[in-house]
């Protein structure tokens, strides 16, 4: 069971970038997915999250409204992010990660604590700079 971000780089304000996260050997139909990042000294913080099962529920952190939109394909095994409008303090390391919610029955809420994520990718490095 593995996730795999990719698709960071380094653009220039204003610029758009998509990030993708794979899930390999599992389905994300059971999961809350986020994305969250890093910046240097500072503590990683929940950008945006989308429900695996078929409501889709969306979430966003008010830093991104507006800018950043969430999808998954119909496979259910990849997430999007697709970043618009990018400034400089979007600049960080961003990770996927992935919680197992089939045991809440539905009854769960945006946002996803970090520490409750069961899996993690490895991080991609987005520079917004001019």
């Amino acid at each position: 069971v593995q996730l795999q971000a990719s698709g960071g780089g380094l653009v220039q304000p204003g610029d758009s970038l998509r990030l993708s996260c794979a899930a390999s050997d599992f389905t994300l139909d059971s999961y809350a997915i986020g994305w969250f990042r890093q910046a240097p000294g500072k503590e990683r913080e929940g950008v945006s999250y989308i429900s695996g099962a078929s409501d889709g529920r969306t979430h966003f952190a008010d830093s991104v409204k507006g800018r950043f939109a969430i999808s998954m394909n119909n496979a259910k095994d990849t997430v999007y992010l697709q970043m618009n409008s990018l400034k400089p303090e979007d600049t960080a390391v961003y990770y996927c990660a992935a919680e197992n919610v089939k045991d809440y029955n539905g009854n769960w809420y945006f946002p996803r604590n970090r520490y409750g994520m069961d899996y993690w990718g490895k991080g991609t490095q987005v520079t917004v700079s001019s």
